[in-house]
Protein backbone atom coordinates (compact mmCIF):
# COMPACT_ATOMS: atom_id res chain seq x y z
CA UNK A 1 0.00 0.00 0.00
CA UNK A 2 1.31 3.43 -0.92
CA UNK A 3 2.18 5.36 2.25
CA UNK A 4 0.75 8.80 2.88
CA UNK A 5 -2.79 10.18 2.68
CA UNK A 6 -5.22 8.62 0.22
CA UNK A 7 -5.98 10.97 -2.67
CA UNK A 8 -3.53 13.65 -1.52
CA UNK A 9 -0.15 14.82 -2.77
CA UNK A 10 1.92 15.30 0.36
CA UNK A 11 2.53 12.10 2.33
CA UNK A 12 3.48 14.12 5.42
CA UNK A 13 2.55 17.14 7.48
CA UNK A 14 5.98 18.51 8.43
CA UNK A 15 6.83 20.84 11.27
CA UNK A 16 6.21 24.52 10.60
CA UNK A 17 9.64 26.17 10.60
CA UNK A 18 8.26 29.21 12.44
CA UNK A 19 6.44 27.33 15.19
CA UNK A 20 7.98 25.85 18.36
CA UNK A 21 4.93 23.68 19.16
CA UNK A 22 4.51 20.48 17.18
CA UNK A 23 1.26 18.53 16.90
CA UNK A 24 1.75 14.75 16.94
CA UNK A 25 -1.05 12.33 16.06
CA UNK A 26 -2.28 10.04 18.84
CA UNK A 27 -3.05 6.55 17.44
CA UNK A 28 -5.65 5.96 20.16
CA UNK A 29 -7.85 8.96 19.32
CA UNK A 30 -6.87 10.15 15.82
CA UNK A 31 -8.95 8.44 13.09
CA UNK A 32 -6.49 9.64 10.48
CA UNK A 33 -3.46 8.08 12.11
CA UNK A 34 -1.44 5.52 10.20
CA UNK A 35 1.69 3.61 11.10
CA UNK A 36 4.82 4.54 9.10
CA UNK A 37 4.58 3.07 5.61
CA UNK A 38 0.79 2.75 5.71
CA UNK A 39 -1.80 4.78 3.84
CA UNK A 40 -3.96 7.03 6.01
CA UNK A 41 -7.52 8.15 5.21
CA UNK A 42 -7.57 11.45 3.37
CA UNK A 43 -8.29 14.43 5.64
CA UNK A 44 -11.33 16.43 4.60
CA UNK A 45 -10.82 19.82 3.01
CA UNK A 46 -11.72 22.70 5.32
CA UNK A 47 -12.57 26.14 3.89
CA UNK A 48 -11.69 29.14 6.02
CA UNK A 49 -12.59 32.81 5.53
CA UNK A 50 -9.68 35.01 4.56
CA UNK A 51 -10.42 38.53 5.79
CA UNK A 52 -7.58 40.24 3.94
CA UNK A 53 -8.32 43.77 2.73
CA UNK A 54 -5.92 43.74 -0.20
CA UNK A 55 -6.08 41.59 -3.32
CA UNK A 56 -3.28 42.65 -5.70
CA UNK A 57 0.29 41.65 -4.85
CA UNK A 58 3.23 43.43 -6.38
CA UNK A 59 5.85 41.19 -7.96
CA UNK A 60 9.47 42.21 -7.52
CA UNK A 61 11.08 39.20 -9.20
CA UNK A 62 12.89 40.22 -12.39
CA UNK A 63 12.54 36.74 -13.92
CA UNK A 64 8.72 36.86 -13.98
CA UNK A 65 6.90 38.65 -16.76
CA UNK A 66 4.26 40.48 -14.74
CA UNK A 67 4.12 43.26 -12.18
CA UNK A 68 1.04 42.23 -10.20
CA UNK A 69 -0.70 39.01 -9.31
CA UNK A 70 -3.87 38.09 -7.47
CA UNK A 71 -4.99 34.95 -5.68
CA UNK A 72 -8.54 34.39 -4.50
CA UNK A 73 -7.46 31.32 -2.53
CA UNK A 74 -4.58 30.48 -0.20
CA UNK A 75 -3.60 26.85 -0.29
CA UNK A 76 -4.47 24.54 -3.17
CA UNK A 77 -6.42 21.30 -3.17
CA UNK A 78 -4.70 20.09 -6.34
CA UNK A 79 -2.01 18.79 -3.99
CA UNK A 80 0.95 18.91 -6.38
CA UNK A 81 3.89 17.42 -4.48
CA UNK A 82 6.36 19.89 -6.01
CA UNK A 83 4.32 23.09 -5.56
CA UNK A 84 6.60 26.06 -4.84
CA UNK A 85 3.72 27.82 -3.03
CA UNK A 86 3.55 25.31 -0.18
CA UNK A 87 5.74 27.37 2.20
CA UNK A 88 3.22 30.23 2.10
CA UNK A 89 1.02 28.25 4.50
CA UNK A 90 3.77 28.40 7.10
CA UNK A 91 3.13 32.14 7.41
CA UNK A 92 -0.38 31.21 8.55
CA UNK A 93 0.86 28.93 11.33
CA UNK A 94 0.20 25.79 9.28
CA UNK A 95 2.43 23.34 7.42
CA UNK A 96 3.68 23.09 3.86
CA UNK A 97 2.46 19.50 3.76
CA UNK A 98 -1.08 18.21 4.05
CA UNK A 99 -2.28 21.47 5.64
CA UNK A 100 -1.55 23.29 2.37
CA UNK A 101 -3.92 20.93 0.54
CA UNK A 102 -6.69 20.69 3.13
CA UNK A 103 -6.86 24.13 4.77
CA UNK A 104 -8.01 26.44 1.98
CA UNK A 105 -8.41 30.12 2.80
CA UNK A 106 -11.10 31.79 0.71
CA UNK A 107 -11.03 35.52 -0.06
CA UNK A 108 -14.77 36.00 -0.40
CA UNK A 109 -14.36 39.75 -0.90
CA UNK A 110 -11.90 39.35 -3.80
CA UNK A 111 -14.21 40.79 -6.51
CA UNK A 112 -15.07 43.84 -4.39
CA UNK A 113 -11.45 44.45 -3.47
CA UNK A 114 -10.37 44.08 -7.09
CA UNK A 115 -12.95 46.62 -8.24
CA UNK A 116 -11.67 49.06 -5.63
CA UNK A 117 -8.08 48.64 -6.81
CA UNK A 118 -8.86 49.09 -10.52
CA UNK A 119 -11.05 52.11 -9.77
CA UNK A 120 -8.24 54.03 -8.10
CA UNK A 121 -6.81 56.91 -10.11
CA UNK A 122 -3.36 55.65 -9.11
CA UNK A 123 -3.87 52.30 -10.86
CA UNK A 124 -1.93 52.11 -14.12
CA UNK A 125 -3.42 49.47 -16.42
CA UNK A 126 -1.08 46.49 -16.72
CA UNK A 127 -1.12 42.71 -16.84
CA UNK A 128 -2.30 40.99 -13.67
CA UNK A 129 -1.45 37.32 -13.29
CA UNK A 130 -4.13 35.11 -11.81
CA UNK A 131 -2.62 32.02 -10.17
CA UNK A 132 0.55 33.87 -9.28
CA UNK A 133 0.74 31.55 -6.28
CA UNK A 134 -2.16 29.07 -6.12
CA UNK A 135 -4.36 27.80 -8.95
CA UNK A 136 -7.37 30.05 -9.52
CA UNK A 137 -9.33 27.09 -10.97
CA UNK A 138 -8.64 24.61 -8.17
CA UNK A 139 -11.65 22.53 -7.01
CA UNK A 140 -12.78 25.23 -4.55
CA UNK A 141 -13.65 27.45 -7.53
CA UNK A 142 -16.57 25.19 -8.44
CA UNK A 143 -18.19 26.16 -5.17
CA UNK A 144 -17.11 29.76 -4.62
CA UNK A 145 -16.85 31.06 -8.23
CA UNK A 146 -14.51 33.85 -7.16
CA UNK A 147 -12.27 33.54 -10.21
CA UNK A 148 -15.22 34.00 -12.53
CA UNK A 149 -16.46 36.99 -10.53
CA UNK A 150 -13.00 38.58 -10.70
CA UNK A 151 -12.78 37.93 -14.45
CA UNK A 152 -16.06 39.79 -14.86
CA UNK A 153 -14.48 42.77 -13.11
CA UNK A 154 -11.37 42.59 -15.28
CA UNK A 155 -13.57 42.35 -18.38
CA UNK A 156 -15.58 45.41 -17.32
CA UNK A 157 -12.40 47.45 -16.90
CA UNK A 158 -10.69 45.78 -19.89
CA UNK A 159 -7.58 45.27 -17.80
CA UNK A 160 -5.29 42.52 -19.18
CA UNK A 161 -5.09 39.20 -17.34
CA UNK A 162 -2.87 36.16 -17.65
CA UNK A 163 -4.14 32.83 -16.30
CA UNK A 164 -2.11 29.71 -15.46
CA UNK A 165 -3.99 26.58 -14.45
CA UNK A 166 -3.99 22.78 -14.38
CA UNK A 167 -7.76 22.46 -14.37
CA UNK A 168 -10.26 21.85 -17.16
CA UNK A 169 -12.66 24.03 -15.14
CA UNK A 170 -11.25 27.05 -16.99
CA UNK A 171 -13.49 26.06 -19.92
CA UNK A 172 -16.57 26.84 -17.79
CA UNK A 173 -15.76 30.51 -18.34
CA UNK A 174 -15.35 30.45 -22.11
CA UNK A 175 -18.05 33.10 -22.43
CA UNK A 176 -16.31 35.80 -20.38
CA UNK A 177 -12.86 34.75 -21.62
CA UNK A 178 -14.04 35.10 -25.23
CA UNK A 179 -15.25 38.63 -24.59
CA UNK A 180 -11.92 39.51 -23.03
CA UNK A 181 -10.00 37.91 -25.90
CA UNK A 182 -11.91 40.09 -28.35
CA UNK A 183 -10.47 43.09 -26.51
CA UNK A 184 -6.97 41.56 -26.43
CA UNK A 185 -6.86 41.39 -22.65
CA UNK A 186 -6.56 37.71 -21.73
CA UNK A 187 -4.40 34.66 -22.33
CA UNK A 188 -4.52 31.21 -20.71
CA UNK A 189 -1.68 28.78 -20.07
CA UNK A 190 -2.28 25.15 -19.16
CA UNK A 191 0.53 23.48 -17.23
CA UNK A 192 1.19 19.96 -18.51
CA UNK A 193 3.73 18.07 -16.42
CA UNK A 194 3.35 14.63 -17.99
CA UNK A 195 1.26 12.74 -20.51
CA UNK A 196 1.40 9.65 -18.28
CA UNK A 197 -1.94 9.56 -16.43
CA UNK A 198 -0.52 7.43 -13.61
CA UNK A 199 2.39 9.78 -12.92
CA UNK A 200 0.06 12.77 -13.16
CA UNK A 201 -2.42 11.21 -10.74
CA UNK A 202 0.29 10.59 -8.17
CA UNK A 203 2.09 13.89 -8.66
CA UNK A 204 -0.96 16.17 -9.01
CA UNK A 205 -3.78 14.10 -7.44
CA UNK A 206 -6.66 16.55 -7.71
CA UNK A 207 -5.72 18.40 -10.89
CA UNK A 208 -7.28 17.54 -14.25
CA UNK A 209 -5.80 14.66 -16.21
CA UNK A 210 -3.29 15.45 -18.98
CA UNK A 211 -5.88 14.62 -21.64
CA UNK A 212 -8.40 17.04 -20.11
CA UNK A 213 -5.83 19.84 -19.95
CA UNK A 214 -5.02 19.40 -23.63
CA UNK A 215 -8.74 19.33 -24.39
CA UNK A 216 -9.03 22.66 -22.56
CA UNK A 217 -6.31 24.07 -24.82
CA UNK A 218 -8.28 22.93 -27.87
CA UNK A 219 -11.54 24.45 -26.63
CA UNK A 220 -9.89 27.74 -25.69
CA UNK A 221 -8.22 27.97 -29.08
CA UNK A 222 -11.49 27.24 -30.91
CA UNK A 223 -13.14 30.02 -28.91
CA UNK A 224 -10.51 32.51 -30.06
CA UNK A 225 -8.74 32.69 -26.70
CA UNK A 226 -4.91 32.68 -26.82
CA UNK A 227 -3.97 29.32 -25.27
CA UNK A 228 -0.49 28.13 -24.35
CA UNK A 229 1.10 25.12 -22.69
CA UNK A 230 3.78 25.21 -20.03
CA UNK A 231 5.88 22.06 -19.61
CA UNK A 232 6.28 22.53 -15.90
CA UNK A 233 7.86 21.61 -13.78
CA UNK A 234 10.48 19.53 -15.52
CA UNK A 235 11.79 16.99 -12.99
CA UNK A 236 15.03 15.46 -14.29
CA UNK A 237 14.92 11.69 -14.25
CA UNK A 238 11.14 11.63 -13.90
CA UNK A 239 9.46 13.50 -16.75
CA UNK A 240 12.21 15.25 -18.75
CA UNK A 241 12.10 12.54 -21.43
CA UNK A 242 8.50 13.54 -22.16
CA UNK A 243 9.31 17.07 -23.35
CA UNK A 244 9.13 16.32 -27.12
CA UNK A 245 5.83 14.45 -26.76
CA UNK A 246 4.23 17.12 -24.57
CA UNK A 247 5.25 19.89 -26.96
CA UNK A 248 3.90 17.93 -29.94
CA UNK A 249 0.63 17.23 -28.13
CA UNK A 250 0.34 20.92 -27.25
CA UNK A 251 0.76 21.90 -30.90
CA UNK A 252 -1.81 19.33 -32.01
CA UNK A 253 -4.27 20.76 -29.48
CA UNK A 254 -3.84 24.21 -31.02
CA UNK A 255 -1.53 25.85 -28.49
CA UNK A 256 -0.08 29.11 -29.72
CA UNK A 257 3.26 28.46 -28.05
CA UNK A 258 4.89 26.54 -25.20
CA UNK A 259 7.12 27.33 -22.24
CA UNK A 260 9.20 25.28 -19.85
CA UNK A 261 10.56 25.60 -16.31
CA UNK A 262 12.66 23.44 -14.01
CA UNK A 263 11.43 22.14 -10.67
CA UNK A 264 12.57 24.10 -7.61
CA UNK A 265 12.33 23.48 -3.89
CA UNK A 266 11.99 26.60 -1.73
CA UNK A 267 11.97 25.92 2.01
CA UNK A 268 9.43 23.25 3.04
CA UNK A 269 8.80 21.99 -0.51
CA UNK A 270 12.00 19.96 -0.45
CA UNK A 271 10.93 17.76 2.46
CA UNK A 272 7.46 17.18 1.03
CA UNK A 273 8.71 16.28 -2.45
CA UNK A 274 11.48 13.97 -1.27
CA UNK A 275 9.04 12.10 0.97
CA UNK A 276 6.65 11.84 -1.98
CA UNK A 277 9.41 10.62 -4.29
CA UNK A 278 10.59 7.88 -1.92
CA UNK A 279 6.98 6.84 -1.26
CA UNK A 280 5.85 6.57 -4.88
CA UNK A 281 9.03 5.88 -6.85
CA UNK A 282 11.59 4.40 -4.43
CA UNK A 283 13.46 2.70 -7.27
CA UNK A 284 13.97 6.04 -9.04
CA UNK A 285 14.47 8.31 -6.04
CA UNK A 286 18.27 8.35 -5.83
CA UNK A 287 18.61 8.82 -9.58
CA UNK A 288 16.13 11.71 -9.66
CA UNK A 289 17.85 13.45 -6.75
CA UNK A 290 21.24 13.03 -8.42
CA UNK A 291 19.93 14.39 -11.72
CA UNK A 292 18.40 17.46 -10.06
CA UNK A 293 21.73 18.24 -8.41
CA UNK A 294 23.36 18.25 -11.86
CA UNK A 295 21.29 21.31 -12.71
CA UNK A 296 21.88 23.11 -9.40
CA UNK A 297 25.65 22.93 -8.93
CA UNK A 298 25.32 20.00 -6.54
CA UNK A 299 22.36 21.47 -4.62
CA UNK A 300 18.66 20.61 -4.73
CA UNK A 301 17.55 24.21 -4.94
CA UNK A 302 18.86 27.54 -6.16
CA UNK A 303 16.86 30.65 -5.15
CA UNK A 304 18.76 33.04 -7.42
CA UNK A 305 16.75 35.03 -9.91
CA UNK A 306 17.29 34.16 -13.57
CA UNK A 307 18.57 30.64 -12.79
CA UNK A 308 15.95 29.23 -10.42
CA UNK A 309 13.59 28.35 -13.29
CA UNK A 310 16.24 27.04 -15.69
CA UNK A 311 19.23 25.68 -13.77
CA UNK A 312 22.71 26.15 -15.15
CA UNK A 313 25.60 24.18 -16.60
CA UNK A 314 25.80 21.71 -19.49
CA UNK A 315 22.75 19.70 -18.42
CA UNK A 316 20.59 22.82 -18.30
CA UNK A 317 21.88 23.86 -21.70
CA UNK A 318 21.07 20.43 -23.14
CA UNK A 319 17.56 20.58 -21.68
CA UNK A 320 16.96 24.01 -23.17
CA UNK A 321 18.16 22.76 -26.55
CA UNK A 322 15.87 19.74 -26.37
CA UNK A 323 12.93 22.04 -25.69
CA UNK A 324 13.93 24.44 -28.49
CA UNK A 325 14.22 21.65 -31.06
CA UNK A 326 10.95 20.10 -29.87
CA UNK A 327 9.15 23.40 -30.43
CA UNK A 328 10.76 23.81 -33.84
CA UNK A 329 9.63 20.35 -34.95
CA UNK A 330 6.12 20.95 -33.63
CA UNK A 331 5.82 24.27 -35.47
CA UNK A 332 5.76 26.45 -32.36
CA UNK A 333 5.30 29.28 -31.91
CA UNK A 334 2.51 29.49 -34.44
CA UNK A 335 1.17 32.78 -33.09
CA UNK A 336 2.02 35.27 -30.38
CA UNK A 337 -0.26 37.57 -28.44
CA UNK A 338 0.79 40.65 -26.51
CA UNK A 339 -1.88 41.65 -24.02
CA UNK A 340 -3.03 45.22 -24.51
CA UNK A 341 -3.79 48.04 -22.09
CA UNK A 342 -5.06 50.33 -24.86
CA UNK A 343 -8.74 49.65 -24.18
CA UNK A 344 -8.63 50.01 -20.40
CA UNK A 345 -11.52 52.02 -19.00
CA UNK A 346 -13.00 52.86 -15.64
CA UNK A 347 -16.77 52.35 -15.83
CA UNK A 348 -18.41 55.76 -15.59
CA UNK A 349 -15.13 57.53 -16.39
CA UNK A 350 -13.59 58.74 -19.63
CA UNK A 351 -10.52 57.92 -21.63
CA UNK A 352 -9.14 61.31 -20.58
CA UNK A 353 -8.35 59.68 -17.22
CA UNK A 354 -5.56 57.75 -18.93
CA UNK A 355 -3.77 60.87 -20.10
Amino acid sequence: MTPGFRGRGSPINPQNRFEAVRIVADPDIDPGYAEPGEEAPSPRTVFLKDLTETILSRNQSPDLGFGYSMNAYRGCEHGCAYCYARPTHEYLGLSAGIDFETRIFVKEQAPRLLRQELSKASWKPQVVMMSGVTDCYQPAERRFRLTRACLEVFAEFRNPVGIVTKNFLVTRDLDVLSRMAADGVVSVMLSVTSLDPELSRRLEPRASSPARRLEAVRLLNEAGIPAYVNVAPVIPGLNDHEIPRIVQAAAEAGAWDAGMSLVRFPYGVREVFLEWLHAHYPEKANGVISRIREYRDGELSDPRWNTRHTGEGPHAEALAELFRVSCLRAGLPRRTSALSTDRFRRPGGTQLELL
